[in-house]
């Protein structure tokens, strides 16, 4: 799909405005962005993994400011640090298995777990009911949300946010470390993603074909729309300091109303753009 100079506005701003959702509530980027991208007539092969790089320099971005503005402690001995990686380190691993499934597999299965998935985090967070805190529990969240992610580009803050609040951790806690551990799976699906299509662009065996060739493909306008990119990357980042401090100044009373709404409103929002 060709980028007009309009078009490449209006995906900043698009960009900066569901980035200022995830950065302050910890969902909303790639839930929201995928699917607008991709009624808007962009490849999901393309859109997708444009996505993923674009959120990975926004959360690493926002990260920054959630430290700053106090919202989160990752020092070398904190809880948050210590959360963040377990969520990233078998992430990563759920995120690369789900990208090379969504590069095969249809859509509809996929988004239609996400979307009853996704609500009934928003219907228990609403309740707001708080468990025992458990890192089986974190882990847990961490690969289904990190499954989430390499499917289609969303999914991830919606459940790893609300997890995190239902296994007992603080709202604000939860944000950061949303954004923080989102940054590197996102990096790793969207690699597997460009690899993937290349080796399935290639005809066998891809040992045969040459790095120069290998490398040509992979960063083709076909496989690589670096338009689409760089205008979800410059909205991203330029709005991650207004995340963080938005965060910084929600009471915890209004939180888990917010968070509630906006994951059930996700919820159904997708099963609706599955099905209708």
């Amino acid at each position: 799909m060709e980028i007009t100079l309009s078009l490449f506005v209006l995906l900043i701003v698009m960009a900066f405005l569901c980035e200022f959702l995830d950065s302050s509530l910890g969902m909303g980027y790639g839930t929201i962005l995928s699917p607008v991208l991709i009624i808007m007539g962009f490849d999901p092969l393309v859109a997708i993994p444009s996505v993923l790089l674009s959120q990975a320099f926004g959360g690493f971005t926002a990260t920054v400011f959630h430290q700053r503005f106090k919202n989160v402690q990752f020092n070398s001995k904190s809880k948050d640090l210590k959360i963040a990686v377990i969520i990233s380190g078998f992430g990563i691993i759920a995120a690369i298995f789900a990208a090379l499934i969504s590069i095969n597999l249809p859509k509809v299965i996929l988004k239609t777990y996400i979307g009853i998935l996704v609500l009934i985090m928003g219907i228990i967070t609403l309740r707001n009911k708080i468990f025992t805190f458990s890192w089986r529990k974190i882990i847990g969240v961490g690969i289904i949300s990190a499954f989430n992610k390499g499917i289609s580009g969303g999914g991830f803050g919606p459940v790893i946010t609300s997890g995190q609040i239902l296994s007992g951790q603080g709202h604000k806690s939860a944000i950061g470390v949303t954004t923080f551990a989102e940054a590197p799976i996102c990096i790793v699906a969207f690699l597997t993603y460009m690899v993937g299509r290349v080796i399935k662009e290639v005809e066998p065996p891809v040992w045969n074909i040459s790095v120069n060739d290998f490398f040509s493909k992979m960063f083709s306008h076909k496989i690589f729309q670096w338009e689409l990119i760089l205008a979800l990357v410059i909205g991203s980042v330029l709005v991650a300091p207004f995340g963080a401090f938005t965060t910084r100044s929600l009471k915890r009373e209004k939180m888990h109303i917010i968070l509630g709404v906006l994951i059930t409103v996700l919820g159904i929002w997708t099963l609706a753009k599955t099905y209708f």
